[in-house]
């Protein structure tokens, strides 16, 4: 390979190197987290469980559902945590228990896309809510629901202050290597 294509293609990936992280930073950190989705169970029912962040059940804690236009309901976990309200519509809720809450959108088993869960898990003391497939809390991934919250991999990893740290830090010492590299008197 030439060496000026080499050093073109080089200084090239480092401008791409230092703009991309400000995009893809800017397209991934939302001001207000999204909803999660959520189908409904027939008869509109929403099941779901509360949890300390440990997974341990958090029983007969008052749950509360309220509605965009401010209706609300409210009611008890089991002895395991669990917790379902019965006749609900499609559209967004706030759903808040033990110091946790999350807005929800529920969507009718007929119009559910297919990315929504069948159920919610709350972890109290957070504003943390997970998806999960259902009571047992395993979440399709063989595990239990942490992995379900996404978020890590690759792209989490890119997209976070430490790896958009490390793509700055590499465009701009690769070129500065280069060039410094191609000075007479260096070996």
């Amino acid at each position: 390979m030439d060496a000026k294509l080499f050093q073109r293609a080089v200084v090239f990936l480092a401008v791409l190197g230092i703009c991309t992280p400000q995009m893809a930073l800017a397209a991934t950190t939302p001001s207000v987290p999204a909803p999660t989705n959520v189908q409904l169970r027939e008869g509109g029912v929403l099941l779901g469980q509360v949890v300390t962040p440990e997974h341990v059940a958090v029983a007969n804690t008052t749950v509360s559902l309220r509605s965009q236009a401010g209706e609300a309901v409210a009611g008890k976990t089991d002895k395991n945590g669990y917790f379902a309200f019965r006749g609900l519509r499609s559209g967004v809720y706030r759903v808040a228990a033990a110091k946790g809450q999350r807005d929800v959108r529920v969507w009718s088993p007929s119009l559910a896309p297919p990315v929504a869960e069948s159920g919610i898990m709350i972890v109290a003391g957070t504003d943390a809510l997970r998806a999960q497939c259902g009571p047992s809390g395993a979440c399709g991934t063989g595990g239990p629901c942490g992995p379900c919250g996404g978020g890590g991999g690759l792209m989490g990893f890119l997209t976070s202050p430490l790896g958009l740290g490390l793509i700055v830090a590499t465009a701009v010492a690769v070129p500065v290597a280069i060039h410094n590299s191609k000075k007479p008197g260096t070996s």
